[in-house]
């Protein structure tokens, strides 16, 4: 009782999501009122869902309370929602330091899947400006008032300053009052398609553009402060000290100071520097005390617009003590003239733990810059000489989609600003050992993967979590919504994914454990079955697999199905070969494991009547739209990579099982309009779920949706996206939130579950792009223009987009990896403009 009540004033008091105890409890309740009347609900079924929430309690508690570990869903420890979040920092798979709209440095993800939500207030950039030898302004960049350094000038009006976020940049204007002076800060990561090397580089450049609009010269010096840490307790265990330094190279000079972090585990050092050239000089200070006043690093600026540069480390912080730095870039600006002062931030963790402590991993970027410890400065330097490449790249690549006349400008903005989970989503991105050999990484049953080991060893390991809230490596069923993002831009980084997932397909884990929503125990991972996840990083991904115990997902029917649609997906876009010929052993496996779902022989797989697929809390009965249509598109792939391979006996197989399946599929589940959620009878089977035409996505997307492998009738096709647009769009929340999952046919949201009755973003994506696909352009636009809408404009959530949310401000799961799934609708724009490649 008391716990079911923090979930409700949570609820209605922040708009927290109904994630927490309705998972476990709550919605238990809820689902148990929907098919009987109020004080009609069946013991067993009370006493079943008791028994739930006591089995996850009692895990939480020893988890996060016995083992001090977090827990792979935190479901009474929610992370709050703050409004603050703007382009994160940092390359793919080296850790994100993320900046706020406002310019505070307020979200840190070092170590390996873990977050900090700290905004450290030392962490700022502070304008002097002299004329004539004298200082007239100088002022802290940040309209924060805070308690420490209490003698800076805080306080800056933010209705001089502006904030715009194109990811992997962001640029923040600021118009000095009285001065005449402007100032644009743009910020700059190395976030480049398919770029394999500066792509995992851990490094932000700032770029100051100074405009002088005065009739005189001006001097102006930008000091970048940073402390010592992530503002977390670590910062005061002691130990850390500072360090400047000079970088010369090919006559490029950087300068700055290297502040080193020295944790028992995962220590790292951060480099605050600036780019000196003609014109430009370069000072800083070591250390100096952040909880302080702060009199003598401000009054130090505000003499001559420079820092003492004193030599020489700073002594190492005592216990309880923090430290931080300053580096300080200066120029002259000509009157009416304009200067450009280059300030980069990198970091350096080249070695890290999960949380098991079990395997040392190296980060990518050691490849190229060694894993000493000792690349934070040589990383300043090489992205303060080739963030000009950077940025031509980046717009060489985005500027064909920005300047298309024909796409909509919150289109853009949402394409491009969704990527930062592809960094942010606490992404690791490993090198492997260079003395590993094929059976390290395969396992006892993998020897049929032949270019594992070459696609390892040059690509590497990369693993991204199903969200910031839910922290479990690679979740494989939403990955597969993901996934376009990876095949479109790094699509090596996909095909790597897929072969670590291969591997545990082939292999198995005989561990016992309790599954928490069923109360009965099972083997991790069952063989020829797709894993949930590949980890936990609070445990050793790769090494053990499926962090998920809420259900055991061996019983799962849309694993398996996602697992070969990718693999032709994959093909369809790379014309890999080799990576074909490989999966093509383990596909056949997956769908074998699959037909056991198919209990009645008619060619179409039934769900058990639990929860048995990515809608995790929405029970289905029977045959269904979802898993069902999945069913038969991984069906048709088969068919397909069966004829590309020469496999007549295989094609011929699944051929058959295709034309019994369709005929079943359209006799159970086609209503006249749409295809029904399932087929038990049951008072909402006839619900129309809006993630119904999943399989026709992907068969799309493949170029496999007519002529001989027109799985599904079009004009059904076409009938069921227009249902959804008329029901479960328009007829929800005025037409303004996307697509509901679940609406009945009278036009009301689908109670049933929780989960029918959210807008899952990541969906709404991937419907969008089915409706593009079959030139329903202008309703695919405006179904994903409300999720747009909703969530960076009317939520403030922006750089956190969650996994669902509701009508009425309740919201679920921040910062999640299905709105990936956007990058489908640009492949749907694509193949109708002819620029993708043929399938």
């Amino acid at each position: 009782g008391p716990l079911m009540r923090r979930y409700e004033g949570a609820a209605q008091g922040r708009g927290v999501a109904a994630d927490g105890w309705r998972v476990c409890l709550a919605h238990s309740f809820e689902e148990l009122r929907q098919p009987y009347g109020a004080g009609d609900v069946p013991l067993r079924d009370v006493l079943r869902h008791i028994g739930l929430g006591l089995r996850y309690f009692r895990w939480w508690f020893k988890k996060t309370r016995i083992e001090k570990k977090s827990a792979f869903i935190d479901l009474l420890c929610a992370v709050p929602l703050q409004q603050i979040y703007g382009c994160p920092l940092g390359g793919i798979g080296g850790g994100t330091i993320t900046r706020g709209w406002r310019g505070e440095f307020c979200r840190w993800q070092l170590n390996p899947g873990l977050y900090q939500y700290e905004t450290v207030i030392a962490n700022q950039f502070t304008v002097c400006l002299r004329c004539k030898g004298q200082t007239i302004y100088q002022q802290v960049l940040s309209v924060e008032r805070p308690s420490s350094l209490q003698v800076w000038n805080w306080g800056y009006c933010g209705h001089y300053a502006f904030y715009h976020a194109l990811y992997p940049r962001a640029w923040l204007v600021y118009e000095l009052p009285g001065q005449s002076v402007v100032l644009t800060c743009r910020q700059v990561s190395p976030v480049i398609p398919h770029d394999y090397k500066d792509s995992s580089l851990p490094v932000g450049v700032f770029i100051w553009e100074v405009e002088n609009g005065r009739d005189e010269d001006v001097e102006v010096s930008i000091m970048f402060s940073l402390q010592n840490g992530t503002g977390a307790k670590e910062d005061r265990s002691g130990g850390h000290w500072n360090e400047p330094f000079t970088f010369q190279k090919d006559g490029e000079r950087v300068a700055g100071v290297l502040l080193h972090h020295c944790p028992a585990v995962n220590p790292f050092t951060l480099a605050i520097s600036a780019r000196e050239k003609a014109g430009t000089g370069v000072t800083h200070v070591t250390a100096f005390n952040p909880t302080g006043l702060g009199r003598e690093v401000w009054q130090d600026l505000l003499q001559d617009g420079r820092l003492d540069s004193p030599t020489g480390k700073s002594r190492p912080t005592e216990k309880g003590e923090v430290t931080a730095a300053a580096v300080c870039a200066s120029c002259r600006v000509p009157a009416h003239g304009h200067k450009t002062l280059e300030l980069a931030l990198a970091w350096d963790m080249p070695c890290v733990h999960f949380g098991s402590k079990e395997k040392l991993h190296l980060r990518r970027y050691t490849r190229f810059f060694g894993s000493e410890g000792n690349a934070a400065a040589p990383l300043s330097h090489y992205a303060l000489t080739h963030y000009e490449e950077w940025e031509r790249k980046i717009e060489a690549w985005q500027n064909p989609i920005l300047e298309n006349s024909q796409l909509p400008s919150w289109y853009k903005s949402a394409l491009f600003n969704e990527l930062y989970f592809m960094t942010d989503g606490g992404t690791v991105w490993m090198e492997v050992p260079p003395d590993c050999c094929a059976e390290d990484l395969q396992g006892p049953a993998g020897a049929g993967l032949s270019h594992l080991l070459p696609v390892l060893r040059e690509y590497g390991r990369f693993a991204y979590l199903e969200g910031q809230e839910y922290r479990m490596y690679n979740t494989y069923d939403v990955h597969f919504y993901a996934s376009f993002a990876l095949i479109m831009l790094w699509p090596k980084l996909q095909i790597s994914l897929q072969y670590d997932i291969a591997v545990t397909v082939v292999n198995e884990d005989v561990q016992p454990r309790q599954y928490l929503m069923c109360g009965q125990t099972a083997q991790v991972k069952m063989k020829n079955v797709v894993p949930h996840d590949i980890g936990d990083p609070s445990d050793e991904p790769w090494q053990r697999v499926n962090a998920y115990l809420m259900h055991n997902t061996a019983d799962w029917k849309d694993l398996n199905l996602k697992f070969v649609l990718q693999v032709y997906r994959d093909y369809c876009l790379t014309r890999d070969s080799l990576y074909l010929q490989d999966m093509w052993p383990v596909c056949q496996a997956v769908m074998e494991s699959e037909l056991k779902f198919d209990t009645d022989n008619d060619g179409l797989i039934e769900n058990g009547g639990f929860a048995d697929q990515t809608y995790d809390a929405w029970v289905v009965h029977g045959a269904s739209a979802y898993c069902g249509g999945l069913w038969l598109a991984a069906v048709c792939m088969m068919c397909k990579m069966a004829e590309v391979l020469g496999d007549t006996e295989i094609r011929q197989k699944y051929l058959d099982i295709l034309n019994k399946g369709k005929e079943a599929f359209e006799r159970m589940l086609w209503n006249g309009k749409y295809y029904n959620y399932d087929s038990s009878g049951s008072d909402t089977s006839s619900s129309i779920m809006s993630d119904q035409c999943a399989g026709q996505w992907f068969l799309g997307a493949c170029g496999l949706d007519q002529g001989e492998f027109e799985v599904f009738p079009k004009s059904h096709v076409l009938s069921a996206l227009k249902t959804i647009f008329e029901k479960n769009v328009l007829s929800f929340a005025g037409g303004t939130m996307g697509a509901v999952n679940g609406m009945r046919p009278d036009g009301v949201p689908d109670t049933s579950s929780v989960q029918s009755n959210e807008v899952w973003i990541g969906v709404v994506y991937s419907l969008a792009a089915t409706m593009i696909q079959e030139g329903m352009v202008e309703e695919g636009f405006r179904t994903a223009e409300g999720c747009y809408r909703t969530v960076w404009e009317r939520l403030g959530m922006a750089f956190q987009t969650p996994e669902a949310y509701r009508e009425k401000k309740v919201y679920r799961s921040l910062a999640y990896m299905r709105p990936l799934s956007i990058w489908s609708m640009q492949l749907a724009l694509e193949r109708r403009a002819g620029q993708a490649p043929a399938p």
